[in-house]
């Protein structure tokens, strides 16, 4: 399978899990958990995806949250730090962003994602933005990827490449995996 058609399968699996609802974010508040303190970047869900905001609601109690801005096609993900409650705008390809704020660099990072394998395998949106950004921040120290995902997007027969960042936990709806 190439990975357009596995994006395509994904995405009406993740659609339909979305749809049925009941998703939260309980297991990676417990997973977080672990981490007080530890500067990490979270997303704002888009359309589908699962939404970790009350986690990273939780984090902000206890450190520095960061969200994801794109600053260009080709380039690696810069974060912008993050607050319940503060200014948001929209960012390239809709994405909300706080308006103002220092820039991040997380330790831990939430990775959003379209499909995944239960060995840490990831298939994202074909822009690559995470991997560059994963192997940028993993290069200059050990970084924690999280997959955040519901369960239904679990896919084994994912057409991984050599550049696709591994997850070191995905966490789903259902509980925890470690790859």
């Amino acid at each position: 399978m190439d990975k357009s058609a596995a994006r395509n399968a994904a995405f009406a699996r993740r659609k339909a899990a979305h749809a049925a609802g009941g998703a939260g974010a309980g297991y990676l508040s417990e997973v977080l958990a672990g981490y007080r303190g530890v500067p990490l970047a979270g997303y704002m869900a888009m359309r589908t995806e699962i939404d970790p905001t009350a986690a990273m609601e939780e984090a902000a109690a206890h450190g520095p949250v960061g969200v994801p801005v794109i600053m260009g096609a080709g380039q690696p993900l810069k974060f912008r730090r993050w607050e319940p409650g503060c200014a948001m705008i929209p960012g390239a390809f809709g994405a909300q962003i706080p308006e103002t704020g220092e820039w991040m660099t997380p330790e831990i990072v939430i990775v959003p994602l379209v499909a995944f394998t239960r060995d840490g395998g990831r298939l994202g949106y074909g822009g690559g933005f995470y991997d560059r950004t994963l192997e940028q921040l993993r290069a200059e120290r050990a970084t924690l990827a999280i997959g955040f995902a519901y369960a239904a997007q679990e896919d084994a027969g994912l057409p991984l490449e050599p550049t696709d960042q591994p997850l070191d936990l995905i966490v789903t709806e259902q509980g925890i995996l470690t790859p």
